[in-house]
């Protein structure tokens, strides 16, 4: 049956699952026990499954975070929160060092069943050390797959499938995304885990985006098609791997490629997006690539200058009708 759930209790719904169906599931982190969770996705876990299996950590990223990698090294499926993405960099050295390669250098004898999930993004006036991106960082280690879901849907999915894998995943959530409602349709079989979705239908340009900027690119793609430009927009979902094919099937139809990311414009995200679809797609493109991304600065404190310094829809907007308006329509 179809639900109307915010995405954090897709989330708590999904986490409660696998540690019902699976004892060796089980989560640890800063404030996931009594507390519930800083954004509750751990919210009636602790009173059901106890401390041992719901465990309370240290302020110590990198303790907890080691201690995760050296129990899926025996077998367990912990599921590591990081309160923030921007703690995370205390814990790289587990995450880098430990759980991207062991699999690698033990050629394949010791599997990595660890999921990382962090909530990062800008919020509201968390200044500039609690509103870091940093999804680069991660895309650039080889042996980590990286989950950006944007609904509570994607979120139920995608979760299940990380704590499924045997690969270190890490599930990267929008903290302004936590209390947004979506349906979740428990029953309906899900698409692969890192399998890009269309979000909306579109003839004259492909708008690319992730997490919370896909849902602010199919506002946009409203807004233009009351300008009669018919955009199409694709959630990636995965930024390790990219569904590079669901893209390149878009650019075929529409020959025009929009990048938007939240994170900064200078070698992140959006520049591996654009420069890897240009060149599988280059003789499909009628105009080179625009990326609208956030400014190259740490984020204001500043309410305004903060909203200023990541995408808006009028920013994705704007970019999509320069793009459809200096290059030939070709239909």
């Amino acid at each position: 049956m179809t639900e109307n759930l915010m995405l954090w209790q897709a989330l708590n719904r999904a986490l409660d699952i696998e540690m019902a169906s699976d004892e060796s599931v089980f989560t640890l982190g800063e404030d996931v026990g009594l507390y519930g969770g800083s954004y509750r996705v751990t919210e009636g876990l602790y009173a059901k499954y106890g401390e041992w299996r719901v465990r309370d950590t240290p302020i110590s990223e990198g303790g907890f975070t080691g201690l995760g990698v050296g129990a899926a090294l025996t077998g367990m499926r912990p599921v590591v929160e990081i309160m923030t993405i921007n703690f995370a960099l205390l814990a790289l050295d587990a995450i880098i060092n430990m759980a991207a390669k062991i699999p690698f250098m033990s050629g394949g004898q010791f599997p990595m069943p660890l999921v990382i999930r962090m909530p990062g993004g800008v919020a509201r006036q968390l200044a500039a050390q609690h509103s870091q991106r940093l999804e680069h960082t991660l895309m650039n280690v080889p042996g980590l797959r990286i989950v950006v879901p944007a609904t509570p849907q994607d979120a139920w999915w995608q979760l299940r499938q990380a704590i499924a894998s045997d690969d270190p995943v890490i599930v990267l959530e929008h903290e302004l995304l936590y209390f947004e409602k979506g349906k979740l349709d428990p029953v309906t079989p899900p698409p692969p885990m890192h399998q890009a979705i269309v979000r909306r239908e579109g003839t004259d340009l492909t708008l690319v985006s992730y997490s919370r900027m896909a849902n602010l690119a199919v506002e946009a793609a409203q807004q233009l098609a009351e300008q009669n430009i018919q955009a199409e927009v694709i959630d990636l979902r995965s930024l390790s791997p990219i569904d590079w094919e669901t893209c390149a099937r878009s650019l075929h139809k529409t020959h025009r490629l929009v990048v938007v990311e939240e994170d900064c414009r200078f070698a992140g995200a959006g520049a591996e997006i654009a420069a890897g679809l240009t060149e599988r797609c280059f003789f499909d493109l009628d105009a080179v690539p625009v990326r609208v991304a956030g400014l190259d600065m740490p984020t204001p404190f500043n309410a305004e200058l903060e909203a200023a310094s990541i995408p808006r829809v009028e920013d994705i907007v704007s970019a999509a009708v320069q793009l459809t308006g200096t290059a030939s329509r070709s239909g």
